[in-house]
């Protein structure tokens, strides 16, 4: 079998360089652990971006796509098929509201409310044709298509894709007296996360979620909450804005949604909102499939016992326990957070987020950097309270030089 080296070099020949992963290939994995091609075994403390929160090959949802595999997997939106109508009343149940318009990838799904958002505003709301107007935040992270990119601040996603996608109107995130001025007759939606992940796990002042919710509702205005990273479990609760008792118009779900077998993703909503749409206007051959139904159903029954929930809050306090005690001696200059996710700022003079990551690496635990000298911590919700420490503990070892 080739070595590691040898396998990078192949990759880094023939395939586009969109990405800068580790140096370390993965052969298999299970739980929280992975085994590279050379037998090394590293654990996982990035769970995919959240897309694996149920851990590696999780029995449950291996099972349930085994057995689906033997019956059907893809029909495309032609037809109905048997597990559709129980995913979208599982899901639309586990949300609160009354409707799902499935999809794929977490870009479908935002895309998706962009445009559901828009069609709602010129329909129900009456904003003039061509006048729709969205509120986002400055440091987002959506995805990467060319709309979702066109209202990004970050130059690496944006640079070089105009011309961009009008009617976005970009405030600083956490305050809400800029959105409140931003917001004007023609808008027809905040899009917001309710803890920014690409930026650094940046958690909003509090009353921030509550206050939007408040404003969008006074306003006539749909509040979107970009929950692909945040829900489904992450930060100790089913969707992080529950953290503020804040329910939205629209849900935007994704990765965990999938239990890392599958892409799957979903906008969830009203059936007002959602009933904006009539057949051809919008759609996905993928979304929606048999194969796609059957793991999301096994994801949606797993989280409705509350146990990951409720695993997530635990260890997560355990989590930032352990983290604030690392800045102390100024190593680690901030963490920020909730449950299972954190964004570490390490003293730069330490040494970059992805030199950070490379040190980790090399002692057995794989997380991600982020922007300048931040690393970000996420592992499967499934992780051992011993595996933790034992990750923290390397991480305090490299700290310490």
């Amino acid at each position: 079998m080739p070595t590691s080296p040898e396998l990078i070099a192949t990759a880094d020949a023939h395939s586009a360089h969109n990405y800068h992963p580790l140096p370390v290939v993965v052969s298999s994995a299970e739980g929280a652990w992975m085994t590279d091609v050379e037998g090394r075994r590293y654990l996982d403390m990035l769970a995919g971006y959240s897309a694996l929160n149920f851990g590696h090959g999780n029995p449950r949802l291996i099972a349930a796509a085994r057995a689906q595999l033997d019956r059907l997997t893809l029909t495309s939106r032609a037809f109905h098929h048997d597990r559709f109508a129980d995913f979208c009343v599982q899901l639309a149940d586990l949300c609160g509201m009354e409707a799902v318009l499935p999809m794929n990838t977490g870009a479908e799904a935002v895309e998706t409310a962009v445009k559901t958002a828009r069609k709602w505003g010129y329909r129900i709301k009456g904003v003039p044709d061509g006048q729709a107007r969205i509120v986002v935040a400055a440091d987002n992270f959506h995805g990467r298509t060319t709309t979702i990119v066109s209202f990004s601040t970050d130059p690496e996603a944006r640079a070089d894709y105009g011309p961009y996608t009008p009617g976005f109107e970009v405030v600083p995130y956490g305050d809400l007296a800029a959105l409140e001025a931003a917001v004007d007759d023609n808008t027809v939606a905040v899009l917001l996360e309710p803890i920014q992940g690409e930026a650094g796990v940046l958690v909003p002042p509090p009353g921030y979620l509550a206050g939007v919710r408040e404003l969008t509702r006074a306003r006539n205005v749909l509040f979107v909450l970009d929950e692909i990273q945040s829900g489904l479990g992450r930060t100790g609760r089913t969707f992080a804005a529950e953290h503020e008792g804040v329910v939205p118009d629209m849900y935007v779900l994704g990765k965990a949604l999938g239990g890392g077998v599958v892409p799957v993703s979903a906008v969830v909503s009203s059936r007002e909102v959602l009933g904006v749409f009539r057949p051809g206007e919008h759609g996905s051959t993928f979304g929606g499939n048999p194969l796609a139904c059957a793991v999301a159903l096994e994801v949606l029954a797993m989280l409705r016992t509350g146990e990951f929930q409720e695993r997530a809050a635990e260890l997560g306090e355990h989590l930032h326990q352990e983290l604030a005690a690392l800045t102390a001696d100024g190593k680690v200059t901030g963490v920020r957070g909730r449950g299972l996710w954190a964004g570490v700022d390490i003293d730069p003079a330490l040494g970059t987020g992805r030199e950070i990551s490379e040190r980790l690496m090399a002692e057995g635990v794989l997380v991600k950097d982020t922007h300048g000298s931040t690393i970000r911590i996420a592992p499967p919700l499934t992780i051992s309270k011993e595996d933790l420490d034992w990750g923290l503990g390397r991480l305090r070892d490299i700290l310490a030089g």
